[in-house]
């Protein structure tokens, strides 16, 4: 046994070196039969050093190689074996693997946000537990017209990840999936469709754009094996014409608003006439009907006249004439004492006028009297 050996022993066993001296020969003590005290072989102290030891060493490579993930909701987790991924997604909560065999990548499926916008670029995240990206900024499309003019599209798109799709789309796609698949047949419809119109038809045919790139995007992206992606809107927020074409299109509003308001003059002062006509019209139809009215009211008077006279003409006998007579002389002859100077001339016949003459005077009346009238 090496010298250095020995006297690590001979400290340990001291009792040991005092009967090796006492002995003197190989077969006296117990020199031969010395004890190893090291820490992993003593009594019950050691034992349980040994135990805390061993419980910190496998913390320490349980911590060091972290054989579990944990899936937030929202997410959904993919197991990878040996570089080949199982189809069928984990579900959130506390999920264990082989480290160096096995690894779980997760995966986000909340609803995302894609903006196309000069306004602002860039990523930003959820700023929830370390949660990936939900709004991503990008430079709004630039897409030529019917003509070549370039217009400034800004556009919104609203998408989610299906979770039962996921582990086929990251091993298809890999990460950046919605980059290959949402942005680029973003951009490509929106070019697609702006084509079809020119600069001046766009603010006109908005909706009708709006309309027309949604369907696009949404046919295309659903065409994909599976439909791994859920389209929740697209919205058409911005299109930006090149300046030349603004103004031209500000010249042609203001005409078309000078053209809408002669036009509005033309039908006010169109209706101020027929209210005027209405109006004349309606004064002649009164006057019209006042004049009828006169017209009718004479008429009945007349007829209502001519209907007394005849009555009165056919009432008529010999015998009244003669009692109107008989009262007529006896008015004159009331009249002949208050005006003893005049003079009195009756027709022959007795009939009316009678010429009355007052000698004071010299005057001459004519009194016309109706035989028969009420006196």
């Amino acid at each position: 046994m090496p010298a250095d050996m020995n006297d690590y022993f001979k400290k340990r066993n001291p009792s040991n070196n005092n009967n090796s001296g006492g002995g003197g020969s190989e077969g006296g003590g117990n020199d031969n039969k010395f004890r190893l005290d090291l820490p992993f072989n003593g009594g019950g102290s050691n034992k349980f050093m040994t135990w805390i030891v061993s419980l910190v060493i496998l913390a320490a490579l349980f911590l060091a190689l972290k054989p579990f993930t944990i899936i937030n909701s929202g997410e959904v987790g993919i197991k990878v074996n040996t570089g080949k991924f199982e189809q069928t997604p984990l579900e959130a909560g506390l999920h264990f693997y082989i480290p160096i065999l096995q690894k779980i990548i997760p995966v986000n499926t909340r609803v995302r946000l894609i903006t196309y916008s000069n306004s602002e670029t860039g990523e930003i995240s959820d700023n929830y537990g370390g949660f990936d990206g939900g709004l991503k900024r990008n430079t709004s499309i630039e897409a030529p017209d019917k003509r070549g003019l370039p217009v400034n599209i800004d556009i919104a798109v609203q998408y989610s990840l299906k979770p039962s799709a996921a582990p086929k789309i990251i091993e298809i796609w890999g990460a950046s999936w919605d980059d290959k698949i949402i942005n680029s047949t973003v951009r490509e419809v929106v070019r697609d469709v702006i084509g079809q119109y020119t600069a001046e038809q766009l603010p006109e045919m908005r909706n009708q754009i709006a309309d027309a790139i949604e369907k696009k995007i949404g046919d295309r992206i659903n065409s994909i094996d599976a439909k791994p992606v859920i389209l929740s809107s697209v919205e058409l927020r911005n299109i930006k014409l090149p300046i030349e074409i603004n103004k031209q299109i500000e010249r042609v509003q203001i005409a078309k608003q000078q053209i809408t308001i002669a036009e509005q003059q033309k039908e006010q002062a169109k209706q101020d006439a027929q209210k005027k006509a209405e109006i004349a019209k309606g004064e002649a139809d009164r006057n019209r009907i006042e004049a009828q009215g006169e017209a009718d009211k004479i008429r009945i008077e007349a007829e209502e006249q001519s209907k007394a006279n005849k009555l009165i003409s056919e009432s008529l006998t010999r015998e009244l004439i003669e009692l109107e007579q008989i009262k007529t002389q006896g008015k004159f002859n009331e009249a002949l004492k208050v005006n003893t100077n005049a003079q009195i001339f009756l027709t022959p016949g007795g009939a009316v006028p009678n010429i009355w003459l007052d000698s004071k005077s010299n005057s001459k009346a004519t009194s016309t009297q109706i035989q028969g009238a009420n006196q």
